[in-house]
């Protein structure tokens, strides 16, 4: 297996394409994925990677993820899970078709890339999986019941597939991102909040690229990212 490509699943404005353009840097062919693939058109050719669409949800759509990534550009020796839902609310308001719908994006979808991409890396004896976390993963607040559960979950996940596979050559890892991600959406702005109070997607992605190469006798598990002046 090749370790010169890579896979995003859950590829927005943000973390995601921040991670295709530092993989595509180092020299990576770089596939995105995310459930309408036809918004990646600029990034694709920024970097010059393919966009395919997935419903992380769904088994079948996951599987034909992989193998359609193993087709065009070989199998990915680093594979990143970043998608996720959320939908603000308490428990006397939230609705269960919501809840479910968070948790199976958040964490069933976990599953579902993690697996396929587990099997895959296991028989070849070499890999990297990486899961986006939050501040949610440590501990549940009022109103982020719809976040907090799949993210506990996805950890949950992240650390028993570290166990099992760290073995067989495969490196797992769960990266908590403590702190709001700059963007370009009114809230996310460095120039509203202040250089240093939100976290620089490019930095993100620099630390993921680096769990990446970490030689096996000293890798990291779970790592968290915050700005110097997050209280935490």
């Amino acid at each position: 297996m090749t370790k010169t490509s890579a896979l995003i699943v859950g590829a927005g404005p943000g973390l995601g394409s921040a991670l295709a353009r530092r993989f595509a840097t180092a020299g990576m062919a770089v596939a995105v994925a995310r459930r309408n693939p036809g918004k990646l058109d600029d990034l694709i050719k920024e970097i010059d990677g393919r966009a395919y669409a997935c419903d992380v949800t769904d088994p079948s759509s996951v599987e034909a993820l992989f193998v359609a990534v193993e087709r065009d550009l070989g199998a990915p020796g680093l594979v990143v899970f970043n998608a996720g839902a959320y939908q603000r609310g308490g428990i006397l308001e939230i609705a269960p078709e919501d809840f479910e719908r968070c948790w199976r994006i958040g964490c069933f979808g976990g599953f579902l890339v993690g697996q396929a991409a587990a099997r895959r890396m296991a028989a070849a004896g070499e890999g990297t999986i990486l899961f986006t976390g939050a501040t949610a993963a440590l501990r549940g607040s009022a109103g982020f019941m719809n976040l907090a559960v799949p993210k506990f979950g996805l950890r949950a996940l992240a650390q028993s597939m570290a166990r099992e596979l760290g073995p067989k050559g495969v490196h797992v890892a769960h990266v908590i991102i403590d702190g709001q991600i700059a963007g370009d959406r009114p809230g996310y702005r460095p120039e509203e909040r202040g250089e240093d109070s939100v976290l620089d997607p490019n930095a993100i992605a620099e630390a993921y690229y680096r769990i990446h190469l970490q030689p096996r006798n000293a890798w990291t598990q779970e790592m968290d990212l915050r700005p110097y002046v997050e209280k935490f």
